[in-house]
């Protein structure tokens, strides 16, 4: 298993959120190479602000774990995570954090100093093309 095969599964996320009207942005959470935790925006849905995917994959992880701290566990999402998801990232001690495409306008990376916990290993770009037109194909739709 490879970072790719990883974000494919948190694009497949995305795509529940993309079919639910939601925001397309999933996570997937992997500690070794299994899978424990998965999630996807459902702020529509459960009429809450701070539902993103990141947050709810956490919880799961969390849950799985028994401990509120990753530190052995990588983040795969599709876009960037915002302030508020790099800050609990950052509080989880998350070990890795691996995106797919940025995110220019409210993504973590335009914070100074990182939001994100020092040891935290980041890699983005990972199938950031398909991150990228789904979200856009999402925003057209909306306007459409």
């Amino acid at each position: 298993m490879n970072d790719e095969y990883y974000m494919k599964q948190a694009y497949r996320e995305a795509l529940k959120a993309f079919d639910a009207d939601e925001v397309p942005i999933g996570a997937v959470i992997v500690a070794g190479d299994k899978i424990i935790a998965k999630g996807y925006n459902q702020t529509e849905l459960l009429n809450d602000t701070t539902a993103h995917a990141e947050i709810i994959a956490l919880t799961a992880a969390f849950n799985a774990m028994g401990s509120k701290f990753l530190e052995e566990c990588a983040m795969y999402i599709t876009i960037e995570p915002c302030a508020m998801c790099a800050g609990a990232l950052k509080w989880a001690r998350i070990g890795k954090l691996i995106y797919g495409a940025s995110e220019p306008k409210s993504g973590f990376t335009l914070y100074e100093p990182s939001i994100l916990h020092p040891n935290t290993l980041v890699v983005e770009g990972v199938l950031k093309d398909e991150c990228r037109q789904l979200m856009k194909d999402f925003f057209l739709k909306k306007r459409g």
